[in-house]
């Protein structure tokens, strides 16, 4: 049995610092003052962990809607970042000349602006990722750019385009939605057994 103290072969790595005992074919390594082993399977006098089961099984094949779904979230959280850019860019006076400014922006640009600002890219990282929130956060942010530019266009000008790709895009969210909803239900009925 050969013993790696603390400070002796630190190429081997964390475990040979912590003092890891190696034996012949069979051998544990245990860490000191932890109690816990782990099976080792050892060839000549290098030792190596033995292969690692699958530790979950392995996921079913995304069918073609739900493919198509990601891709769309996907296409709606780049239109998100790039609106989140465009209001920073506004902000900080980068664009409309440096008209945007936020310190020359009246009280309700400000507000709208800089909320916006913030949740478009938050929204914009939900979707690109499947997140349950991200539709959620896309809802406010939508809804804030309806609100400012449908019901209160005196103060924000008016933005027609804006309301109605929201729109398309919650439409074409609640579709698919609603197919994945119909293929995961024929999916259970497909798979159901009676037992009587």
């Amino acid at each position: 049995m050969v013993h790696f103290g603390p400070d002796e072969l630190s190429h081997r790595g964390a475990s040979a610092r912590r003092g890891v005992t190696f034996a012949g074919k069979g051998a544990r390594m245990e860490r000191s003052g932890e109690g816990r082993a782990i099976q080792l399977a050892t060839e000549g006098s290098s030792a190596y962990p033995a292969p690692m089961e699958p530790d979950s099984p392995n996921s079913p094949k995304r069918s073609l809607t739900e493919t198509i779904f990601v891709i769309f979230l996907r296409v709606v959280a780049v239109a998100c970042l790039w609106f989140g850019l465009q209001y920073w860019s506004m902000l900080v006076g980068y664009s409309h000349a440096g008209s945007g400014r936020f310190d020359l922006l009246n009280l309700p640009w400000r507000v709208a602006a800089a909320g916006l600002a913030v949740v478009f890219p938050v929204a914009a990282l939900g979707l690109w990722l499947g997140g349950s929130w991200g539709p959620v956060i896309w809802v406010l942010a939508a809804g804030g750019q309806i609100l400012m530019f449908g019901v209160w266009p005196e103060i924000f000008g008016r933005n027609p385009l804006a309301i109605v790709l929201h729109s398309v895009v919650a439409l074409v969210y609640m579709a698919f939605r609603l197919a994945l909803w119909l293929e995961s239900r024929h999916k259970q009925d497909s798979v159901t057994v009676d037992l009587l």
